[in-house]
């Protein structure tokens, strides 16, 4: 962010732009003066009249609230009555205040710290005991039953009727097989 003296410039720069947009808009739309010698068949419609009154009314809001800023950012800036005592003083303040919140800080991470090892040691509890709940299930196959009835239901690797990448079948495909 910029310090208060480039955003004071930047809004005087663009109160300049709003000046200058205004004139030009004027020109644009002006009437004919109605003195002597000028051609008044340049009158205005409505709609042009209209498009005035909107362009007056939206550059006197932006020159209006420009003018504001500039008060307010003027008002910000620090007085000549501000020595380097007081701001001695001041960054004194803020360097306490910034150790007490540094001390608020630490004292935080370190319930967090707690907190999270309560956390990790009540996970390592439950892997633990839905470990032990799986090693002391009764199996529902006497004897191991279960691991004889997989093992003759799965075929084998010779069973499938797939070929092997090494069989030397031709290509049913004409004119793929170009002899090299």
């Amino acid at each position: 962010m910029a310090d208060r003296l480039t955003q004071l410039q930047d809004t005087i720069n663009q109160q300049a732009d709003h000046f200058c947009n205004s004139i030009g808009i004027l020109q644009q739309f002006s009437t004919p003066s109605k003195f002597p010698g000028f051609d008044r068949s340049g009158s205005q419609t409505p709609q042009q009249q209209e498009a005035v009154t909107d362009y007056a009314h939206l550059f006197a809001t932006l020159i209006a609230r420009c003018a504001k800023d500039i008060d307010a950012l003027i008002e910000s800036l620090p007085n000549e009555d501000s020595s380097t005592e007081l701001q001695v003083a001041s960054l004194r303040q803020l360097e306490q205040e910034s150790q007490k919140a540094g001390e608020r800080l630490e004292e935080v991470v370190a319930r967090g710290e707690v907190l999270l090892s309560q956390i990790q040691s009540a996970l390592a509890d439950i892997a633990q005991s839905q470990l032990d709940m799986q090693h002391s299930t009764p199996s529902p196959f006497p004897n191991g039953t279960a691991n004889t009835v997989l093992e003759t239901s799965a075929p084998s690797n010779n069973s499938f009727p797939y070929l092997n990448s090494n069989s030397n079948l031709p290509d049913t495909k004409p004119g793929l097989n170009s002899g090299f």
